[in-house]
C-alpha cells in the first residue's frame, strides 16, 4: 500500500493539538508528525504525568489519526550552537535557564535524551502495537553546529580548525545516542543549514564523527538542499539504510531579481529579490517523481510527512492541496518485474 501521509505540526504550534486534530483529518491526512513545542508533545508530561500519553493517542484516534514520529528541532539545535539571544526564543524556559551558554548545551542535551524515552513510551503505547513489536521509534530533529559561523572560509578557516567542530559534534552526540540506543529509538537530523550536516559531504562527515553509530540517521527533506545545488536524489542513494523518515517540502530557486544569492543577502522569506523561497508542494522546483522513485528503490516505508511552509499562501489551502499532491505522487512499488508476462512458460 502507498505510504500514510502526515502532516509535521510545527508550524501550527500556536494552535492546541484538540483545535489542530479535526483540521488535519479535514484536510486529508493520516496522521501528524508531533513537534515538542506548543502542546502538541510536552517530554516532561509525558514522563510523568499519568495519562498523558494514552490521552494523546485518544485525542489522535478519536479524529482517525496516527503518528509516526515526534520532533525536537528546537532544543535538539541548542546542543552544539553558539548561543546567543535568538535561542531564548524557541527554547523552554528550563533549558534556557539563565542563558549561559554551556549550561544551556548541558541542559538542551539532557532534554534531548528525555525526548528519546518520552517517545519509547509513547510509540509503547500506540493503539494496536503488536506484542513484542521491536520497530525503532523516530525522533527528528536538529543538532545545531558550532562551526556553522565558518560556512565561508576566511578569515582562512583550516580543516583542524573544522574537525574541532566535529569533535565537539561527538563529544555531546555520542551520549546522547547512548540513550537513544538504549530506547530503540532513532534520531534523524533533518540536513539543513545551520547544522553539523548540511549538504551530501557533511552528512557523512557527521555520521563518521559519531562512527557511524547505528541510531544516528537523517529526516529526509529536498527542500533545504535543493536551492544549494545539491543532488537531492542523490542524497537518498548515498545514505539508503540511514532514511529513518522523509519530509515533503517545496522550495524555488532562480526566482529572484539577481540582486540576492543563496545566502540570502539578510533578506527576510517572501522579499521578491530572493533567490529562493519556500513554497508549497507542487509550487516549487523540486522533482518529488524522481525521490518517491528513489525512496521505493531503497526500501523506504515510512510515512510521507508534509512540512508545509509558504508565506504567499494560505496554510489551510496550502496544506490540504500539498496532502492530495502527496496522495497522488506516491504509488506502491511494483512487486514483480514488468516484463514478467512475457516470458514463455517452461
Amino acid at each position: 500500500m502507498p505510504r500514510n501521509v502526515t502532516l509535521f505540526t510545527g508550524q501550527w504550534a500556536d494552535l492546541s493539538l484538540a483545535e489542530l486534530a479535526p483540521r488535519v483529518k479535514a484536510m486529508g491526512y493520516d496522521g501528524v508528525e508531533l513537534a515538542c513545542w506548543g502542546d502538541h508533545f510536552e517530554v516532561d508530561r509525558a514522563l510523568a504525568e499519568p495519562g498523558y500519553i494514552a490521552g494523546k493517542w485518544a485525542l489522535l484516534a478519536q479524529h482517525g489519526l496516527t503518528c509516526h514520529a515526534i520532533s525536537t528541532h528546537l532544543v535538539g539545535q541548542a546542543v552544539c550552537d553558539l548561543i546567543d539571544e535568538r535561542h531564548q526564543a524557541i527554547l523552554p524556559a528550563d533549558v534556557w535557564g539563565d542563558g549561559q551558554a554551556e549550561g544551556v548545551r548541558q541542559r538542551a542535551a539532557e532534554k534531548v535524551k528525555a525526548t528519546a524515552r518520552a517517545a519509547r513510551k509513547f510509540f509503547n503505547a500506540r493503539p494496536g502495537r503488536a506484542p513484542g513489536d521491536t520497530t525503532p521509534a523516530v525522533v527528528n530533529g536538529f543538532t545545531g553546529s558550532s562551526i556553522w559561523h565558518a560556512l565561508y572560509a576566511f578569515p582562512p578557516t583550516s580543516q583542524a580548525f573544522l574537525e574541532r567542530g566535529y569533535a565537539d559534534f561527538a563529544q555531546r552526540w555520542l551520549p546522547i545516542l547512548e540513550v537513544f540506543a538504549a530506547e530503540n529509538v532513532n534520531f534523524a537530523l533533518e540536513v539543513h543549514p545551520t547544522e553539523i550536516a548540511f549538504d551530501i559531504a557533511s552528512a557523512r562527515r557527521a555520521l563518521a564523527a559519531v562512527g557511524n553509530h547505528p541510531r544516528f540517521g537523517f529526516n529526509y527533506d529536498p527542500s533545504h538542499l535543493g536551492y544549494q545545488g545539491v543532488d537531492y536524489v542523490k542524497f537518498i542513494r548515498e545514505f539508503p539504510d540511514r532514511i529513518f523518515h522523509a519530509h515533503m517540502k517545496d522550495v524555488w530557486w532562480g526566482h529572484g531579481d539577481g540582486s540576492v544569492g543563496v545566502f540570502g543577502g539578510h533578506t527576510d522569506f517572501t522579499d521578491a529579490r530572493r533567490y529562493w523561497d519556500f513554497r508549497s508542494l507542487g509550487h516549487g522546483d523540486i522533482n518529488f517523481e524522481e525521490i518517491i522513485v528513489a525512496l521505493n528503490d531503497i526500501g523506504y516505508r515510512g510515512p510521507l510527512s508534509v512540512e508545509w511552509e509558504d508565506g504567499r499562501m494560505d496554510r489551510v489551502h496550502g496544506a490540504t492541496e500539498s496532502c492530495a499532491f502527496v496522495r497522488q505522487l506516491d504509488f506502491t512499488p511494483n512487486a514483480a518485474a514488468f516484463d514478467a508476462a512475457f516470458a514463455k512458460k517452461k
